[in-house]
């Protein structure tokens, strides 16, 4: 029988051994993708007519896919049609009547997925977009006796399905994982170093995400990607301690009640000295006003250590429970300010005081990590045909953002002491 000798990173020798599942998530440059194709071409000679799928949540065409790079690979192991494989313009025949085929799973329904059903291996690739719904009906479908799952992606968001499955909580039964980044690769390029270079210089608020495989808290056109990125490397996000002898501020953006109620967020602050601290990040979706009192009480942020601060619509009565959250906060003991309405332009007006007050503000690194998530994926929406922005999106991370701007814009600089003139001196 033929015996491949293909070198291995030491990074991924934990997935050459059986497993139902095998994963490998990192950043670019890691070889995650050379090592899941020539695993796949040593195990169609290891076990022939062994059926294989190459899957991608969308692809609209072969070249989307992972076939270049295993024919590369068949080619580069001086392989052919005398070991078995053959290359066809849709699928790829290796040896013993096995198959590589390549496939998109947005084209496959409940029913159509049972054509995969006796396949010994699923390649997922680009796996940080495959949907929760594309990965409940391949699972179960993949099912043949010694069947594997191979994921490979570079995470996006702790909420994606792949991350869900694999890396928060407890992965399934006979799950393997591993982290594999560019310092792991001892075959990295000269050329993808440069590229690394540059994105650590240029866009440094990329390179966690790009190159390190962490989870993309920035987004192309975020208003303070930038802010973040220079505020870690100052060291002004990490462990902030409270004052015990400061007012504790807390800055609102309303939500509602109900399952489809836009989420409520807080962020809890000291203004001490010339520096904004902000010590801590709640956020719910459809909870009542009995919730986040309780937060705010049992975090210690009670009414004689706290103030209140809302934005407009903090005047406005609930449609359902006809009270509005500045009179039920004042009657919860609260004392509370209502930030007037800025009019047109106000989100823009609360970003620019966002970015003027950045690099005088600490944030705790531990307690507010769901805000910082929302400050640097808050981005600007775009006209894709004219190239226009159109102010911010409003999404997941809108809500966070706009009670981070109204503490902005909130905050006053200290006065300055007033000093008195001796004038017997001065005359």
């Amino acid at each position: 029988m033929l015996s491949l000798q293909i070198p291995t990173a030491e990074v991924f020798e934990p997935l050459l051994t059986p497993a139902r599942y095998k994963g490998a998530w990192g950043g670019r440059g890691s070889g995650k993708s050379h090592f899941f194709g020539e695993m796949l071409v040593d195990d169609s000679i290891c076990q022939k007519g062994l059926r294989s799928v190459c899957i991608r949540e969308v692809q609209k065409s072969l070249k989307q896919s992972s076939k270049k790079l295993i024919e590369d690979k068949i080619q580069s192991l001086r392989l052919g049609e005398a070991n078995g494989f053959k290359i066809f313009n849709e699928v790829i025949e290796t040896p013993g009547d096995g198959l590589i085929m390549f496939q998109g799973m947005q084209d496959h329904t409940a029913e159509s997925i049972k054509s995969l059903e006796g396949f010994n291996r699923a390649w997922i690739e680009e796996a940080q977009t495959m949907s929760i719904t594309s990965l409940r009906l391949l699972r179960p479908t993949i099912r043949a006796e010694d069947s594997e799952l191979w994921f490979s992606w570079n995470p996006r968001r702790k909420t994606d399905p792949v991350d869900m499955l694999l890396r928060q909580g407890t992965p399934p039964t006979g799950s393997v994982v591993v982290n594999a980044n560019w310092a792991h690769n001892p075959w990295f390029p000269s050329v993808l170093e440069q590229e690394r270079q540059d994105c650590l210089n240029l866009t440094p608020e990329e390179y966690d995400h790009v190159w390190d495989g962490g989870y993309a808290t920035v987004m192309e056109g975020a208003y303070f990607a930038k802010h973040i990125a220079q505020a870690k490397t100052d060291g002004r996000i990490g462990n902030v301690p409270p004052d015990p002898l400061m007012t504790y501020r807390v800055f609102v953006d309303i939500g509602g009640t109900g399952a489809k109620a836009d989420a409520f967020t807080m962020w809890v602050a000291q203004f001490i000295g010339l520096e904004i601290r902000v010590l801590n990040y709640y956020e719910v979706q459809g909870q009542p006003l009995d919730s986040h009192l309780n937060w705010l009480r049992s975090n210690g942020y009670t009414t004689d250590k706290a103030q209140i601060w809302l934005p407009h619509d903090g005047k406005t009565n609930d449609r359902v429970y006809d009270v509005s959250y500045e009179s039920a906060l004042t009657q919860a003991g609260y004392q509370v300010t209502v930030i007037p309405n800025q009019g047109k332009g106000a989100a823009m007006a609360r970003v620019e005081e966002v970015r003027r007050l950045f690099p005088s503000i600490w944030i705790d690194k531990t307690k507010c990590a769901g805000g910082i998530d929302a400050l640097g994926w808050y981005h600007e929406k775009k006209d894709e045909v004219r190239n226009i922005g159109l102010g911010p999106e409003h999404d997941w991370a809108s809500h966070g953002a706009d009670a981070f701007g109204l503490m902005c814009v909130a905050y006053q600089p200290p006065r300055a002491p007033v000093t008195s003139i001796d004038f017997a001196t001065e005359w």
